[in-house]
């Protein structure tokens, strides 16, 4: 099950994003590059992040964040133990089409190349783009029409 994700989801939504592999993170260098769940649930209070959990036995085991401003798909992560379920299809599409009511045309986010997220995307229509961005080298920009 997929729902909005609430300011009181930050704890676990944390959780997920600091276990993952792939495109790891700390908090530390989360706090470096100015996400906190401070930041987090300040620019959702806006209404600049909308935000999703996917939920399974009454326990978040992902999420997703799209930011209206620039159209950008923010974050997509599942816990390793819940991948596969179609959960993440689901996130995804739950950002491109909040994205979309709020008047973007095409989305774009940024991923490793050599990385099963990018593999995801590319199998859900989202092309690479020549632009580079991110926290990582070797990541790219990928967009796709809304």
């Amino acid at each position: 099950m997929i729902r909005p994700g609430q300011i009181a989801d930050l704890p676990a939504i944390m959780r997920i994003r600091t276990s993952v592999a792939e495109n790891h993170l700390s908090v530390e260098q989360m706090v470096e590059i100015g996400i906190t769940n401070d930041s987090i649930a300040a620019e959702m209070t806006d209404g600049d992040l909308g935000c999703w959990v996917a939920m399974d036995g009454g326990k978040i085991t992902g999420f997703s964040m799209a930011d209206r401003r620039d159209g950008s798909i923010f974050a997509l992560f599942m816990d390793a133990n819940h991948e596969g379920k179609g959960h993440g299809s689901a996130l995804l599409a739950a950002c491109e089409a909040w994205l979309k009511q709020r008047g973007h045309a095409e989305a774009h986010l940024t991923t490793g190349r050599d990385t099963k997220a990018f593999a995801f995307y590319r199998r859900r229509g989202w092309q690479e783009t020549s632009k580079t961005a991110g926290h990582f080298a070797e990541d790219a920009v990928m967009v796709k029409s809304i």
